[in-house]
């Protein structure tokens, strides 16, 4: 335990540091996207309606929704990974190694279906529920349980939606891909969860998310880049 949070101390002054480099008016909680999209409603929001913390996180890709989509469906631990930062992770003991390749055994998720992302069996147990699946445009990740065990435990109650919007590339309608990640998660209003949660949570999750999502470009790139010679 002792470890872990020192990882996780050291990684949010790390993310810290990097956010004071950028630009005025770059927020933790809003890399990449604009502020329209930081402000829209999107799916999922009606389930956390008193979130005390949200972050909307943004990339824009260049290959397809039908492209991208198959990495963000293979996602989780013992599954295709988190496309983040694994050798962090791995030190962590979350035992997770993200694809390069897209796994056909992964492509298949239904509502109730769970995305763990910690091993069966660790404590905590951080896993979300697959809410909703609308390809290739909308994956809706809720919490598992109930909300007032997860509160009761110190757990957070969250929502993490993926949405993939066609774009323009080299003036092809479609040919790309704005991918919108989006972090809702209700807490304990104890000042002890407040402060964890939005001060400490937030570079962290910053960090990692980033990484993530410019792993799902790469990969996507790569991989559009191959199909087209």
């Amino acid at each position: 335990m002792k470890r872990t949070s020192l990882l996780l101390g050291a990684v949010g002054l790390a993310t810290t540091a990097y956010v004071m480099r950028r630009p005025i008016g770059t927020a933790i909680t809003t890399w990449g996207a604009s502020d329209w999209e930081a402000a829209e409603t999107l799916p999922g929001d009606e389930v956390t309606p008193d979130a005390g913390y949200i972050a909307t996180h943004a990339v824009s890709i260049d290959a397809p929704p039908d492209q991208v989509w198959p990495w963000i469906l293979q996602m989780g631990q013992g599954r295709g990974g988190l496309y983040s930062y694994d050798r962090l992770e791995n030190l962590l003991g979350l035992d997770i190694h993200s694809l390069d390749h897209i796994d056909p055994a992964l492509q298949d998720l239904s509502p109730g279906d769970r995305i763990r992302l910690v091993p069966e069996g660790m404590e905590p147990e951080l896993a979300f529920e697959v809410l909703t699946v609308e390809p290739p445009h909308l994956l809706l990740l809720g919490p598992h349980g109930s909300k007032e065990e997860a509160m009761s435990t110190g757990i957070p109650w969250p929502t993490w939606a993926f949405v993939l919007r066609p774009i323009p590339v080299n003036g092809v309608q479609g040919a790309g891909t704005r991918l919108i990640a989006r972090f809702r998660s209700e807490f304990d209003p104890s000042p002890v969860s407040m402060l964890a949660n939005k001060i400490a949570l937030a570079p962290v999750h910053l960090m990692m998310e980033r990484k993530m999502l410019l792993g799902i470009k790469k990969r996507a790139e790569r991989a559009a880049k191959r199909s087209a010679h």
